[in-house]
């Protein structure tokens, strides 16, 4: 996993005439920093940057919020219907959704070439709502009984009780999708259509499979000094970044729950 970020931080680093020629391999040749600077003056990288962080804070807040309230609905006794639910949640694993039947679908609530196309439709996860389940079933009853007595509803006792409790496993949902969130290009691809709302995966996509010609990042490459390859290895980098760094964060929180959620039932 390490040895192709230091090879393009390489080439990102190295003189022009070496990066071109594919002569740089784990060390650069010739330093030099400007690539980066060129790169962050380009206003498509901050808009992009802006878009992919916009969806996925607010796509993972929002997935958190409904796949753990329907855990929790799951989970207490006197849901009638629950187990019909989770047969349906399940069958879901065999089914998944088609690109047509979803296109129709986004395209009938008015969110085609909206940010909330790349937000709702994958909100709801069968396989993060089992995993937020299995974990709120491990819980001890007598806190939810204590809580009733005390006066507490159902909604009261999942925001102060259960919520509190779930750490966790609400990290490991953190950051599965954040990270798949911030790695998505294919429904934006389908369902954006201005320049504006496209995330960073997608201009990358771009850059890379049609050189920058769906960009507008072709012309700028011309008007500089540094070649494609080095261009292309700079921004990798840059979409890369944010996630090594949320990553460390919750390493710990996604290892405990990861296990508490995959070993109780």
């Amino acid at each position: 996993m390490i040895a192709p970020l230091i090879h393009l931080l390489a080439v990102s680093l190295s003189l022009p005439e070496y990066a071109n020629a594919k002569l740089v391999g784990l060390w650069p040749k010739g330093m030099q920093f400007d690539v980066y600077g060129s790169i962050f003056a380009l206003d498509e990288i901050w808009k992009a940057m802006g878009v992919s962080i916009y969806i996925t804070v607010i796509g993972t807040l929002v997935t958190l919020l409904l796949c753990s309230l329907l855990a929790y609905t799951l989970t207490r006794p006197m849901m009638p219907g629950r187990q019909i639910i989770m047969k349906l949640i399940v069958v879901t694993f065999v089914f998944p959704v088609p690109l047509i039947p979803s296109y129709l679908l986004v395209k009938q609530l008015g969110m085609i070439n909206s940010l909330w196309s790349l937000i709702i439709p994958g909100a709801m996860s069968a396989f993060y709502v089992l995993i937020i389940r299995t974990f709120f079933k491990a819980l001890p009853g007598e806190l939810f009984e204590a809580a009733k007595m005390d006066g507490c509803g159902e909604l009261s006792i999942y925001a102060r009780i259960v919520l509190p409790l779930s750490m966790p496993v609400l990290a490991t949902i953190t950051l599965f999708h954040t990270v798949s969130q911030w790695n998505s290009y294919f429904s934006a691809t389908i369902y954006i259509r201005s320049r504006d709302l496209y995330p960073l995966q997608v201009l990358l996509r771009n850059l890379i499979v049609d050189n920058g010609a769906n960009t507008g990042m072709s012309d700028f490459q011309m008007s500089t000094q540094f070649t494609p390859e080095m261009m292309k290895a700079g921004i990798v980098l840059v979409a890369t970044l944010p996630i090594l760094i949320v990553y460390p964060l919750l390493q710990k929180h996604f290892v405990k729950g990861a296990m508490l959620g995959s070993v109780k039932e």
